[in-house]
């Protein structure tokens, strides 16, 4: 099969990371594999080739109308490439060739028009792929999309590189710690998240903050940044504001997160909402326990109390509560860790995600 696949950026980021994993499943099947982004400066395009993709290209209107007409199937991803795709679909009569993925529970579609529109254009593609259930639920009642045309296919992982990392030599580990500013005795929380709204950096700072007052051994790592705004900037802003000093690190982006996520004591992130969050299961695979916010997808992943903690969105103080609980029992970060590395095992394979995801583009060429 000749596959293109149209994404919004490919820049770093869940829906990209997830989307490579699915050019190398697919490659590794036979099939023939492209990728076209809209915007931003492709820094993943690389990766895509030596995944195995024959092109990686970025695309305008014009050039997405004369490219899509040679592929048996377009599967879009984001709301841009999936409105911009289907646009193209029916301009070229390619409608029936179409799936679309909704990696977010985009708060967009809430917006009466916007959800409106976009139902109009999710009649278009054949088969719309979801991520989660919550995903599922969210995209037909708000981005109006039809039920019966809705697959969910949870993210799949590959553990391997995360369990590597895990079993490197401890003195390995020290050494990042302290290349990074931890000594040995801080219990160090990493996320590795975009600065953006979404994500909530300002509220998990002060989270940090008030934690420190009662367990001053708790540190920050930030690893990510904004390529479209100006969120690292404002959170750095924040951190200067409450003192943190080297309490909190920022690290930009990193190419050896499985590295960083190995070197760390747990993994938190605070969503305000979340469609999946892929990083989960990446922490989850290094051995980690997981502190996040009981929001949108989250629970299907982050189990509270078995594989991580959940506290409530948006509020600082019970994740301040969270940090100073696991800070101080290194016993409850070692059970739900090694109940997360279980479960990404058992349920968030990523053969099971190629196999789903091809079984939908066949179901959709044969609807």
């Amino acid at each position: 099969m000749r596959i293109l696949h149209l994404i919004t950026t490919l820049d770093v980021g869940g829906a990209e990371m997830h989307l490579l994993a699915q050019t190398r499943g697919q490659t590794a099947r036979g099939h023939e594999v492209h990728v076209a982004w809209l915007k931003g400066a492709g820094s993943l395009a690389p990766d895509f080739l030596r995944a195995g993709a024959r092109s990686a290209t970025r695309v305008g209107p014009a050039a997405l109308l004369r490219r899509i007409r040679g592929f048996d199937l377009v599967h879009t991803h984001l709301l841009k490439a999936d409105a911009l795709g289907a646009v193209a679909a029916l301009a070229c009569g390619a409608r029936g060739r179409l799936v679309s993925s909704k990696h977010n529970d985009e708060q967009v579609l809430k917006r009466p028009l916007v959800g409106l529109v976009h139902g109009w254009l999710s009649r278009v593609p054949r088969r719309v792929l979801v991520l989660s259930d919550h995903v599922g639920r969210f995209v037909v009642e708000h981005g109006r999309v039809d039920p019966g045309r809705v697959r969910r296919v949870y993210y799949g992982l590959d553990p391997a590189p995360f369990e590597a990392a895990a079993a490197a030599p401890r003195a390995e580990r020290e050494r990042l710690r302290g290349e990074l500013g931890f000594g040995p005795e801080d219990v160090v929380f990493t996320c590795v998240a975009r600065f953006a709204p979404q994500k909530a950096h300002d509220v998990l700072l002060r989270a940090l903050d008030r934690a420190r007052r009662e367990e001053p051994r708790a540190k920050l790592l930030l690893v990510g940044d904004d390529p479209f705004g100006d969120g690292r900037r404002r959170a750095e802003a924040l951190a200067r504001e409450l003192a943190l000093g080297q309490a909190c690190v920022f690290a930009g982006i990193r190419r050896d997160v499985p590295r960083i996520l190995a070197a760390s004591d747990a993994f938190v992130m605070c969503s305000l909402w979340e469609g999946l969050g892929l990083v989960f299961l990446e922490a989850m695979a290094t051995g980690l326990a997981v502190l996040a916010t009981n929001v949108s997808a989250v629970p299907e992943v982050v189990v509270d109390g078995e594989t991580g903690l959940l506290v409530p969105p948006a509020d600082h103080v019970p994740l301040a509560a969270a940090i100073v609980r696991l800070t101080r029992d290194p016993d409850l970060r070692a059970r739900l860790a090694a109940a997360g590395a279980r479960r990404v095992r058992e349920r968030f394979g990523l053969e099971r995600m190629f196999d789903a995801t091809l079984s939908v583009y066949r179901e959709a060429l044969e609807a």
